[in-house]
C-alpha cells in the first residue's frame, strides 16, 4: 500500500499536546509532520528537510513566530515557502501583525480539525502555483 504525501508541513509549536493533535490530524489527511519546539530547532528541520508549509505558534519562549517568521523569509532559500500563523491572538490587529511578519495566513486557536487540512491545501497550492 502506498502512502498518499499531500507534502511535508513543519510545525513549530512549544505546547506537546497541540504537537501531537496536529501530527494526528494531517497525518491522517496524508502529510507529513515535522516538529520544531524552539526557533533554532525550526531552521534545523527546515535545513534537514524539504518542506512544504510551515505552520508558526506565534507565542513561543525563545522566539515569538513573528520574528521567526521574519528570519526565515529573509532566508533566500526558504522565502517561498509558505507560512501559516497559528494563534490565540485574536484581538484586532493581530492577524495584520502576522501578515506584516511575512505570514501567508492565519489560523485561529482553538484549530479547528475539521478545516484544518482544507486551510493547508488552500496554502499548499497557493504556493505552488505562485
Amino acid at each position: 500500500m502506498t502512502e498518499l504525501n499531500k507534502g511535508t508541513v513543519l510545525y513549530v509549536e512549544d505546547n506537546s499536546d497541540n504537537r501531537n493533535l496536529i501530527r494526528r490530524v494531517l497525518g491522517a489527511e496524508g502529510y507529513s509532520v515535522v516538529d520544531a519546539i524552539n526557533a533554532g530547532q525550526a531552521i534545523e528541520k527546515l535545513e534537514g528537510n524539504k518542506i512544504d508549509l510551515i505552520l508558526m505558534d506565534i507565542n513561543m519562549p525563545d522566539m515569538d513566530g513573528y520574528t521567526l517568521t521574519t528570519k526565515i523569509k529573509g532566508i533566500q532559500k526558504f522565502s517561498n515557502i509558505p507560512i501559516v500563523a497559528v494563534t490565540a491572538n485574536v484581538m484586532r490587529g493581530d492577524r495584520e501583525k502576522s501578515l506584516e511578519a511575512g505570514c501567508d495566513g492565519y489560523i485561529q486557536k482553538p484549530i479547528d480539525i475539521d478545516t484544518l487540512s482544507q486551510q493547508i491545501e488552500r496554502f499548499m497550492t497557493r504556493s505552488s502555483n505562485a
